[in-house]
């Protein structure tokens, strides 16, 4: 090893470590490109990349490990002693989201008694099913990857599914199934409140300190403003992620969600996830009434 070689080494490992967890999907690559590709500078901290399914980051944040991950805002609501929300990193449905599929066409009603395959109870897409429905329902985890061939199938692991729950790519890939839609999430949710739902986020570590929380959000926002800004190389890295997906319709669902409310929430982003825990909470799926952290700037 020379010298030269050696002062590159000691230097990377001075550097503070940022232990981050994003999903295996298109849009988080996408975001994530240039801290991933060393595309800019991250000045005192290095980055380690973890690349979990989001009901297990929202779960592993119970340990705290992570010191930037990212999670469904249903699950953030479990965490607030630990972490506070980035205002940037945003997922958010503008009168779209996950939706249900089924077999058949089925009415909302329907669905109340029947078995629905989820991605897991801490997603924001099973409270938006929970808030849609009105009461609890039967339900199978199943991971988010194998949710629509149960609902093709009609089982998962021996138990009987009568419905999808489904997220990220599925919800542009679904028809190529020959499922029906029952319910999109988002347009749901927009007509009840008029608001966006907000789905995920990007929650960093309170006990970091002001100073680190702030410069690593400012390097977060540096990674997804990189990515719209060089849409076509981000682009080329989310498709190894786009399971199914074509340039095209990798493209289009990057497109619905790193937009300008991935930049930064904004007061109608904030109000939709307050909006999202109050309705949460009254419906006794969120203990406490929970009021958002954010990343002050």
């Amino acid at each position: 090893m020379t010298t030269t070689e050696k002062d590159a080494e000691q230097s990377t490992a001075e550097k503070t470590l940022i232990r981050v967890g994003h999903s295996p999907d298109p849009d988080d690559a996408f975001m994530f490109h240039a801290l991933a590709n060393d595309k800019i500078d991250t000045g005192r901290f290095r980055f380690e990349h973890e690349l979990v399914d989001i009901e297990t980051l929202n779960k592993r944040a119970f340990s705290g490990d992570l010191e930037l991950t990212a999670v469904s805002l249903h699950g953030y609501a479990h965490l607030t002693d630990l972490y506070m929300l980035c205002p940037c990193g945003a997922s958010m449905g503008d009168r779209y989201g996950p939706m249900v599929v089924s077999r058949e066409p089925r009415s909302i009603d329907e669905l109340k008694d029947l078995t629905i395959a989820i991605p897991g109870t801490l997603t924001t897409a099973f409270l938006a099913l929970r808030l849609c429905l009105g009461q609890e329902f039967k339900h199978v985890v199943v991971p988010f990857d194998k949710i629509i061939e149960a609902a093709v199938s009609g089982e998962y692991e021996g138990q009987q599914i009568d419905a999808g729950l489904i997220i990220h790519e599925g919800q542009l890939t679904y028809g190529d199934r020959d499922l029906s839609l029952v319910v999109d999430m988002g347009k749901w949710w927009h007509e009840e409140t008029g608001l966006p739902l907000p789905l995920g986020a990007n929650a960093i570590r309170k006990d970091l300190g002001s100073e680190t929380i702030g410069e690593v959000n400012a390097l977060l926002k540096q990674s997804i403003q990189y990515a719209l800004d060089h849409r076509d190389e981000a682009l080329d890295y989310a498709l190894q992620y786009g399971r199914d997906l074509d340039r095209q319709k990798a493209d289009q669902f990057i497109g619905m969600y790193v937009n300008d409310w991935t930049l930064d929430f904004g007061p109608i982003g904030r109000q939709a996830v307050t909006e999202l825990f109050a309705r949460g909470h009254a419906a006794g799926v969120i203990p406490q009434l929970i009021v958002p952290e954010f990343v002050e700037l």
